[in-house]
């Protein structure tokens, strides 16, 4: 039932301890079947289906408090009012259902499938009358539900669960169930990575065990966690690693893009590097993929990017992700055509590609992309000299573009996974901290002076620690910000405020608020520095004082918050760590000690 799913959640947000988190959760999936496994990995996530499904209730916080008054027989105003006070609608559902002046229906009786199906009939009611029903069907999961039901399931339909629970905590608690212990994570993770969803690695785990898992492989229209690069400051030292020869290939500075396509049903679908369909973003490379690439289907990865061709020039980044806008991707499309530069091949004809060597995919790619505008592959050369690199180098931070990724000829592709098989070098290692840096908002200040109108003051934000699945601060941010930017922040920030540190944080520096880590946004600085004020990589130092990294002289781009990242994507503590020991060589060259 789904109300003891709840007391979980409840459970579950009281505790600040992710290994009792993975506990608890690993306790409540024990008591599912294999039926309601994946829409209880969906649901914990704040979500009704995986990323690459986009389905949403469409319940606005009125609709919700007309739902609720329905459910109760209080007056929306009444709802309202709890809601003012408390600043959650879920909490408004759980006291009203408390104190209902109406015969309660079938109390304590719904079910995690009921719950579900209802969500996903709300989800797809559109259309004259919808309104109307989508209330009815709410305000009867609400009246089916216990308090502690109500509270989760207006939570969930207004897209504000908001556990904490990253796909790593889920993972391991997956583990725990199949074996009582942790160690079953990689190969979960590993099938993840090449299904993209945690649903169904779940469903799959408790049908078939183990086995079964190590049985999941690449479908189409099913996208595949993309690989990710290392970086390294110098040609000298990719070529060390790669063996003394390696692909090199220009690094485009646009929006990672992967390409499903399947010639007899004329299907196409391009997913995000966060694995969210964005076919409708780009209507040219949809139309260019059936016509310029041969083969009955296939999988291809490349960076969808604003380019001239008269002017042989790229557009910034700023230029490219207006394409996430919703309303007239077609008329921008016509003044700003985009250009997929394909750099690797997945899967084709039926068959996956990833097992095969980077040169053997390389290979296939270039034979089945016809020469056009459009969609084209990628710029690359094989080299085997630091100068051979260093000038392919020049001349791509010549043509506008962030620098290279050079990539090992025998590697598979690793889904999912951050290995120094892709290396990338962009010109920024070369002078201290000009690089940018993708950074998670996990709490904000409220403003003081000028800014006491906008209630907004600056950011605390974090790295990713992908070992231990937490968010670590790295920085206060107080300078960057517009007028228009303090109030959009403001609004958006409140909407995801939380009465505690969330599970996943950690931070000595306490912010005047919390929020969950959902945003990420770009943030240049001047150099990265030791500090005992946040936690990104603290160990202690040789006094015994926990020293962690931080930014010196952050300021926020303006490129505001990256709707193409989730927080999972942002810069990790390992990549801090890196960049710091790149700028302290750089420093040391350029003293010439």
């Amino acid at each position: 039932m789904f109300d003891d799913v709840a007391s979980y959640y409840e459970k579950l947000e009281g505790t600040s301890s992710r290994l009792a988190m993975i506990e608890l959760f690993a306790e409540m999936l024990k008591k599912a079947n294999d039926k309601e496994i994946a829409q209880l990995v969906y649901m914990t996530q704040g979500r009704l289906a995986p990323p690459f499904e986009p389905i949403e209730t469409g319940i606005a916080e009125k609709f919700a408090a007309e739902a609720i008054a329905m459910a109760t027989g209080y007056e929306a105003e009444e709802v309202n009012k709890r809601f003012r006070k408390s600043g959650d609608m879920g909490l408004a559902a759980e006291e009203l259902v408390k104190s209902t002046k109406l015969r309660r229906m079938a109390d304590g009786k719904l079910s995690v499938q009921d719950l579900h199906a209802t969500m996903l009939k709300i989800a797809g009611t559109s259309g004259m009358g919808s309104r109307d029903t989508k209330i009815k069907a709410m305000a009867s999961l609400i009246a089916s539900s216990k308090p502690i039901a109500a509270r989760y399931a207006v939570r969930l339909a207004l897209g504000q669960l908001r556990l904490g629970l990253g796909d790593a905590t889920i993972l391991e608690a997956l583990s725990v169930v199949a074996t009582g212990k942790r160690e079953l994570k990689p190969k979960l993770e590993s099938a993840y990575n090449i299904c993209g969803d945690l649903g169904k690695v779940a469903t799959v785990l408790f049908k078939e065990g183990a086995k079964g898992i190590e049985k999941l492989d690449v479908e189409l229209f099913s996208p595949i966690r993309p690989a990710l690069a290392e970086r390294l400051p110098t040609a000298e030292e990719i070529l060390e690693r790669m063996g003394g020869k390696c692909a090199v290939e220009s690094k485009y500075d646009g929006m990672r893009a992967q390409v499903h396509f399947d010639k007899k049903s004329k299907k196409i679908k391009i997913f995000s590097r966060n694995l969210e369909v964005v076919t409708d973003m780009f209507p040219e490379i949809a139309r260019a993929t059936l016509s310029n690439v041969s083969g009955e289907n296939g999988i291809m990865e490349g960076e969808a990017i604003a380019y001239d061709e008269v002017l042989d020039a790229f557009y910034p980044f700023q230029e490219t992700i207006q394409r996430k806008r919703k309303h007239g991707v077609e008329q921008i499309s016509k003044e700003m055509p985009l250009h997929l530069f394909a750099f690797d091949l997945l899967y084709h004809n039926g068959k996956s590609y990833l097992a095969k060597t980077y040169e053997e995919r390389r290979k296939e790619l270039e034979s089945i992309v016809k020469k056009g505008n459009t969609v084209r592959t990628s710029d690359m050369e094989i080299m085997s000299s630091a100068k051979e690199i260093e000038k392919y180098f020049d001349d791509a931070i010549t043509k506008g573009l962030e620098g290279i990724v050079a990539k090992d000829l025998r590697a598979p592709y690793i889904a999912g996974a951050r290995k120094f098989s892709w290396i990338k070098m962009k010109r920024s290692y070369k002078n201290e901290l000009s690089d940018s840096l993708d950074l998670i908002i996990v709490g904000y200040y409220s403003g003081r002076g000028s800014r006491a109108e906008f209630g907004f003051g600056g950011l605390l934000a974090a790295v990713y620690n992908e070992k231990r699945d937490l968010f670590e601060t790295i920085t206060r941010i107080g300078t960057g910000f517009t007028e228009q930017q303090m109030k959009d922040f403001k609004e958006l920030l409140d909407k995801i405020k939380t009465d505690k540190k969330p599970a996943r944080v950690d931070s000595v520096v306490t912010p005047h608020f919390w929020v969950s880590p959902k945003y990420v946004v770009t943030v240049n600085a001047d150099e990265i520095t030791k500090s005992p004020m946040h936690t990104c990589g603290r160990e202690k130092n040789e006094k015994g004082e926990e020293i962690g990294y931080a930014l010196r002289f952050p300021r926020l781009t303006s490129d505001g918050v990256r709707k193409d990242k989730s927080p999972e994507d942002a810069t990790t503590t390992k990549e801090i760590i890196e960049m710091f020991k790149m700028q302290k060589k750089a420093k040391v060259e350029s003293s010439g000690a």
